[in-house]
């Protein structure tokens, strides 16, 4: 049987609007119970240091009020570790964070990461959260995850996604070698970034990757199609290429 790719919808973007009027419409939580009905099977949001789109509240109403699991996305810093201490989201994603960013721009380094890296995996675990790391394609970093005690990673799929048409399958293969470093190593394998309908086939028809995680396009394209409408052309898609 093959099996079940997990589909993680990112609703900070609803955040993102919301707050640009200030106010409490749209509302990100209301937004997490569409996707769910829609065929999500989870819930992933960013609470950044300067709470730029979701905010503390959002994270605790999702956690106590949306029956999916939460993929609570996060730096590795004392606030984001208390914080998911005191929540305990089934999910966790460690994720570098730059103040100035618009959005994550690569993957944590690993291997040049503060101490307090390990500290965090290590109190996160013992909180019972499952911990990733948004990780690029590359064997030293993903073994670097592992010898932390990461149980997943995350694979930064920007660069395919984004990149030139033509650099596609040179970065589809990095991305595969990426899948089977992390898969010797023992890790759970998601991907995500920037993904659309045109680039979120090719990785969801590998079985080894056990959970997809979109965002921004969605929510984007959802202006114009409806989020419901939007997160189920995206579950076919996923679901097509898994089957195939």
């Amino acid at each position: 049987m093959t099996p079940h790719l997990d589909f993680s919808v990112n609703v900070d973007h609803v955040a993102t609007l919301r707050n640009a009027r200030g106010g409490s419409f749209p509302c990100p939580v209301e937004a997490a119970r569409v996707v769910v009905d829609a065929g999500a099977d989870g819930v992933t949001l960013h609470l950044r240091e300067d709470r730029r789109h979701i905010r503390d509240r959002d994270v605790e109403r999702v956690r106590a009020e949306i029956a999916a699991p939460l993929n609570f996305e996060m730096a590795a810093t004392e606030e984001m570790v208390a914080f998911a201490e005191r929540i305990r989201p089934p999910y966790c994603c460690l994720v570098p964070e730059k103040r100035a960013e618009l959005t994550t721009e690569g993957g944590l380094d690993v291997l040049r990461a503060s101490p307090f890296l390990a500290e965090a995996v290590q109190r996160l675990r013992a909180a019972d959260v499952r911990v990733s790391i948004f990780i690029e394609a590359d064997p030293a970093q993903i073994q670097a995850a592992a010898a932390l005690g990461a149980q997943a990673i995350e694979l930064h799929t920007g660069r395919y996604a984004e990149g030139p048409v033509e650099d596609r399958a040179a970065q589809l293969a990095r991305l595969k070698s990426g899948v089977a470093a992390a898969k010797a190593a023992g890790l759970l394998v998601h991907a995500g970034h920037g993904l659309t309908y045109d680039t979120v086939g090719a990785l969801a028809a590998w079985p080894d990757v056990t959970e997809v995680s979109i965002g921004h396009f969605l929510i984007s394209q959802s202006v114009f199609e409806g989020l419901g409408a939007t997160v189920r052309r995206f579950r076919a898609i996923m679901d097509a290429a898994r089957n195939a």
